[in-house]
């Protein structure tokens, strides 16, 4: 009876540690949101005990390197270099992004990467004006892409003086497409495998450690989950191809599919991250402290927390955030109650 109420009060215990990761996925503030974003990043994650803040740049960022990326509005480095320093002042750990691979368009516009270098496509020449597909990705086998990819990548990461790097990676349905000399007939899975070590490879030389979306890891068919949080085209067994130290941002929006310890029993660290349900982001985060309470150490170890997604741009956010739009829209709102009803509970429980 000692030993059960011992390992009991054990795994209390660790349950109610904080979480080493608590944080949240904005798009990057744009030129004219920037004193919001430093007020926001000064006075709010620290109110709700953010820890951790990943900044989706992706081209709007004023390049050096290779301006003809840049999509306009765009940062500037003194506007990095602010809002790193906010992050430190705040005690918070600033995480920049580029959304690769995959998402290279929306809708009909192209992104900066494949409206510059037209070369680099996964399917040249096809779907004109982004028709018939949802968003284009670029080909992992290009001999150039990476020179390019590298050179953003190391920019972003000087300005911000970042540890970690988020490459997105997720929803790419167009790989190993019969379009692509390069990458017709070839093992999706290998090809996106090999694309995460090449990211984890140069970010490893830098000392600096890779965060990606789940859902191409997944397998749609064995978990019932579908084709947008999870694969139908082969990428699932890329999970058994890639480095153990990628970290895993593992999402589901509708539903709190238990996949988070799936990931940390393949050896990979993860996050949970939902973005509008209350209810589904709390049982997130229930998931992730049963399984620090009762799983071994090893697996314990890689359940890092939760990361709450935005998705409906940082100044909607951020002003419904604040109350300064007082009519925002649903999603904006619902973004909102899920970011303050999980942190807290992340406050009231650590």
């Amino acid at each position: 009876m000692m030993r059960f109420l011992l390992l009991a009060a054990l795994a209390l215990a660790s349950a109610a540690e904080p979480l080493p990761v608590r944080g949240i996925h904005l798009a990057a503030p744009l030129p004219d949101e920037m004193d919001l974003a430093l007020r926001f990043i000064r006075e709010a994650l620290p109110r709700e005990g953010v820890n951790t803040l990943i900044l989706e740049f992706n081209y709007r960022y004023r390049y050096k390197s290779h301006p003809e990326v840049v999509d306009e509005p765009a940062l500037s480095r003194q506007d990095l270099e602010r809002l790193a320093a906010a992050c430190r002042e705040a005690n918070v750990r600033l995480i920049p992004m580029i959304n690769l691979l995959g998402h290279q368009s929306w809708a009909k516009t192209t992104f900066g990467l494949l409206r510059s270098h037209p070369e680099f496509d996964e399917t040249p020449g096809k779907y004109p004006d982004n028709q018939g597909i949802y968003c284009r990705s670029y080909c992992p086998l290009h001999p150039e892409v990476h020179n390019v990819v590298f050179d953003l990548i190391t920019e972003l990461m000087d300005a911000t003086g970042a540890a970690d790097f988020h490459a997105g990676m997720d929803e790419v349905f167009l790989l190993g497409e019969d379009d692509c000399p390069r990458c017709r007939g070839r093992d999706r899975a290998e090809l996106f495998a090999g694309e995460v070590k090449a990211l984890r490879g140069f970010l490893a030389r830098r000392n600096a450690r890779l965060w990606i979306w789940g859902d191409r890891l997944l397998d749609a068919d064995l978990t019932g989950i579908g084709r947008w949080e999870a694969a139908e085209n082969g990428t699932a067994r890329a999970i058994q191809l890639i480095p153990r130290d990628v970290v895993i941002c593992d999402w589901h929006y509708e539903a709190p599919h238990p996949t988070a310890p799936f990931f940390a029993l393949q050896g990979l660290s993860v996050v949970s991250s939902p973005w509008r349900k209350p209810s589904v982001a709390l049982e997130q985060l229930q998931i992730v402290r049963r399984t620090r309470a009762t799983a071994a150490p090893p697996v314990a170890a890689r359940m890092l927390g939760m990361l709450q997604t935005t998705w409906v741009g940082f100044g909607p956010f951020v002003r419904a955030y604040f109350g300064e739009d007082k009519a925002p829209r649903p999603q904006v709102a619902e973004a909102v109650l899920c970011f303050r009803e999980l942190f807290q509970e992340l406050r009231r429980t650590e």
